[in-house]
């Protein structure tokens, strides 16, 4: 098997130089009409992007990162209308330009790529026809043309048997495969400009790692200029040249990403990276600086900078009275800034991660939640009325133990079994060997019907999307006080004094009990799920990718609330996660598992350092991370994980790793090493070989 073991080169920070503009936005506002009047979303934008250069927009939701891609593509929809500006594609205007003139550009000369990869792709049409019709549409060649673009490009971005392929419905496509053939389906006409709208949100973070290679390698190859968008700056720093840092709708900050990242000169900027976790730092260390307050109504614009009513640094008056002007700052004559104390401001530095205090050493609890040989397998039927099958062992000889006050972290890939072990914790379904202890109860083998209502109530879980948790039809207050009423015989007055100390909790003002789930943002619905979830004051509470989907500011507040609840009520958090870096700040220890098996297992500081298991050092490698500074050594992972049909008879991880000794690995599973610390490597090669391993992260 080949892989790639190598240091991960940053882009460039050079200025554009004598490239030529692809894509030109000049004084460009935008307005949705709706009802209430004209939203002014994008009140006056410009920027400049060049021939082979990638422009990374970054910002919190509702920021307008999204409307500036939409426009740009002439996608606005019925309520949307450029009201001000030009936007010139290759120095042409598209507000002027007719319906049949934009459709021969779309597709050919610029493309999109979505979030979801589900929205570009017909779930009825084999992928190889819908690849085939770009060439056809686009270049007007024959279907044998069309065909043989159509295999070349799956090759190109690295898809298995790409003939194979071509004959496929896209439901039989991973989430990381699906993207991959989007990807290609853009790039066939080879675009000189490519728009992407968080394109790996949604993905493993090896799976966005490979994809956020493969896109600087098609860039580089088709010299083609990229906006990326996401709210996620490790993508950023490690596909772009400059970085846009949009707020409100305003370009408050614009410039390479070297010089926007070792010197950001606008408030928000800053905030922006105090709120990310690093793989150096943890929750007893510091907490995470959350911007505070929301962003403003878009009907209640202020006069002057849009961001003063957050900032630490805002100056009164000047700030507030006008207009703020963009500055040039810096050598390069390219870093421009939205603030009137571009030049007083000191240099930034990111908050110092420190050590643990001294009385603040990490207190030995004993153990909540023990696993001892667990075990999960489904019946996977062949054909439509049962009959012969195969098991799928979703989880498999698990040991494992959580402390009460603790957080035990489960990291993995997609169909590791992290969510399948979460719900044989909450009862959702029903272990099939071993045991599940809480507080030396056996409760594996009681499905959550049975439990009885100290167990319910002992054992409560957060959901990734707090939507499935919220009953879209009742009141915030209504729904936790039928959680207070279902755990606790809770009701009448004390119900609703209880719901409001909730409130206070989760730091939710009061009236938020009156609240519909519609009139909350995405933070806010998830501390409600979080508030839900504490009802019964739970010994163990199972979150769920919790914080994957929200913004960095919005997900620092989440993070310092759930270490603030730990430490006050004593609760045991089990917290399944792919992002390391919040994993690594949160966790006093982590299990990371690979097809239903934990591979390693161990405190967080030393699962995160030499000796690593070789799966555990691909994760660290791929992980994004926000500081241009950082070096990492990347280990690219071939293949998939194995189909549960064909369960490898050795080490599980055997197929994809790159430090495979031999046919031992394929043939006989893996010894469990212990260190004298209690760190657990489940490999073949001797643990103080692989504790010669260099740092991932340096």
């Amino acid at each position: 098997m080949s892989t790639n073991a190598a240091t991960l080169d940053r882009p460039s920070d050079q200025a554009p130089g004598a490239r030529k503009p692809i894509l030109e936005l000049r004084n460009v506002s935008i307005s949705y009409f709706v009802r209430a009047g004209e939203l002014k979303v994008v009140p006056d934008i410009s920027l400049t992007l060049y021939e082979g250069e990638a422009l990374g927009l970054v910002g919190e939701s509702g920021c307008g990162k999204s409307t500036v891609a939409f426009a740009i593509m002439k996608y606005l929809g019925g309520a949307g209308r450029l009201t001000g500006g030009q936007i010139l594609f290759e120095g042409r205007d598209m507000t002027k330009m007719s319906d049949e003139e934009l459709r021969k550009i779309r597709g050919g000369r610029m493309a999109m790529v979505y979030q979801d990869p589900m929205s570009s792709l017909n779930p009825v049409i084999p992928i190889g026809k819908q690849l085939m019709e770009v060439p056809i549409i686009h270049s007007g060649v024959g279907t044998a043309e069309a065909e043989k673009r159509a295999v070349q490009m799956l090759r190109e971005v690295n898809l298995p048997d790409p003939e194979s392929m071509m004959t496929r419905y896209p439901h039989q496509l991973s989430g990381g495969q699906q993207q991959r053939v989007v990807i290609a389906m853009a790039l066939m006409a080879e675009p000189s400009l490519l728009v992407m709208d968080e394109p790996t949100t949604g993905l493993d973070v090896t799976v966005e790692a490979a994809v956020l290679d493969l896109v600087a390698q098609l860039r580089k190859k088709h010299n083609s200029a990229i906006v990326f968008i996401s709210h996620n700056l490790g993508t950023v720093v490690r596909i772009c040249d400059r970085i846009g840092v949009m707020y409100a709708g305003e370009l408050v900050e614009e410039g390479p990403i070297g010089e926007v990242f070792r010197d950001p000169r606008h408030p928000y900027t800053r905030g922006l990276l105090n709120c990310i976790p690093t793989l150096n730092a943890d929750k007893r260390s510091r907490p995470l600086s959350a911007i505070p307050g929301q962003v403003p109504p878009i009907l209640n614009r202020p006069k002057g900078c849009i961001f003063a009513p957050r900032c630490p640094d805002a100056a009164g008056e000047r700030c507030t009275a006008a207009a703020i002007p963009t500055t040039i700052y810096g050598e390069s004559g390219h870093h421009r800034v939205k603030c009137v104390r571009v030049r007083e401001l000191a240099k930034h530095a990111r908050p110092e991660t420190g050590v643990v205090a001294d009385g603040e050493a990490a207190v030995t609890h004993e153990d909540l939640l023990t696993l001892v040989g667990l075990k999960k397998t489904y019946r996977q039927s062949i054909g439509m009325f049962g009959g012969e099958g195969y098991d799928v062992h979703a989880v498999d000889d698990i040991d494992l133990a959580a402390r009460q006050s603790e957080t035990l972290a489960i990291v993995g890939e997609s169909g590791c079994g992290k969510s399948t072990l979460a719900k044989v914790l909450t009862g959702i379904e029903l272990a099939t060997g071993g045991q599940v202890l809480l507080a030396g109860k056996e409760i594996g083998r009681t499905a959550i019907e049975n439990r009885d209502s100290a167990t319910k109530r002992a054992v409560q879980m957060v959901f990734q999307n707090p939507d499935s948790t919220l009953n879209p039809s009742h009141s915030v207050g209504y729904v936790m006080e039928r959680a207070l009423a279902k755990l606790t015989g809770v009701g009448g007055r004390k119900a609703k004094d209880a719901v409001l100390n909730l409130l206070k909790t989760v730091n939710l003002p009061l009236e938020f009990a009156n609240r519909m789930p519609r009139q909350l943002s995405g933070g806010q619905k998830q501390r409600v799920a979080i508030a839900r979830a504490l009802a019964g004051e739970p010994d163990l509470i199972l979150a769920d990718e919790p914080v994957s989907a929200l913004d960095v500011s919005v997900q620092a507040a989440i993070i310092n609330l759930l270490v603030d609840i730990q430490k006050k009520r004593g609760s045991t958090l089990l917290f399944i996660s792919h992002d390391l870096s919040v994993v690594r700040y949160l966790a006093d220890h982590v299990a990371v598992m690979y097809l239903g098996q934990v591979m390693e297992f161990g405190n967080v500081t030393d699962v995160f350092a030499p000796p690593y298991h070789p799966y555990t050092e691909a994760l660290m490698s791929a992980v994004p991370i926000a500081d241009p500074d950082v070096k990492q050594r990347r280990i690219i992972l071939e293949g998939n994980i194995p189909s549960p049909q064909n369960r490898p008879a050795g080490c599980p991880f055997a197929t994809r790793c790159p430090r495979k000794v031999g046919a031992i690995c394929d043939d006989t599973p893996p010894p469990v090493q212990i260190s004298d610390a209690g760190h657990r490597i489940a490999c073949h090669i001797p643990i103080a070989e692989l504790a010669t391993a260099t740092q991932v992260v340096f």
